[in-house]
């Protein structure tokens, strides 16, 4: 029960450039259909395009666009995206942010100023920030009640949790 993350860019501007080409046929097909001027007059652009060749670099320039552009949407159709959710058992899962957001709540143990955590499909990492000279210890303890959350959670995978203390250097 994995949730990915949804690919609306791609498809709004899909959608977008679709829309806009079908404005614009509709818009021509209703001025000939009532005897008016056209804006894009079919004429013209099929004079045109029957004047550029097949070798020109024009063809080849936009040709090459237009597969570059649907090898994009088809990679963003196909690659799988950020899984936004972590599996508790079968049937129920967990949001990424709530993990991350109990996570950075269980990193302020004593002497913990800030916390920030990334939550990853294997690793959690978190950077603590200390306003102590000496932080010997204070990765253990923040380490260890990290530990102890994420198996309260009783996660398929658990994470390795990893922690980095930083701490402030003492001013002269």
């Amino acid at each position: 029960m994995t949730r990915r993350s949804r690919r609306a860019l791609p498809a709004t501007l899909t959608a977008l450039v679709l829309l806009a080409a079908s404005v614009v046929v509709a818009v021509t097909a209703v001025q000939l259909a009532l005897g008016e001027q056209p804006w894009l007059s079919y004429d013209a652009v099929a004079g045109r395009l029957n004047e550029v060749r097949w070798s020109s670099t024009t063809v080849a320039v936009a040709g090459g666009v237009a597969a570059a552009i649907g090898l994009l949407l088809f990679l963003a159709a196909v690659v799988p995206g950020r899984a936004r959710t972590v599996e508790l058992d079968g049937n129920t899962a967990l949001s990424v942010r709530g993990l991350r957001n109990a996570l950075r709540l269980a990193a302020h143990v004593d002497g913990v100023e800030s916390a920030s955590v990334k939550v990853r499909r294997r690793r959690v990492k978190t950077v603590v920030r200390t306003k102590r000279a000496v932080a010997d210890g204070l990765g253990d303890a923040v380490r260890a009640a990290l530990e102890n959350r994420v198996g309260e959670f009783a996660l398929v995978r658990p994470p390795q949790v990893v922690v980095r203390v930083k701490a402030l250097r003492s001013t002269p």
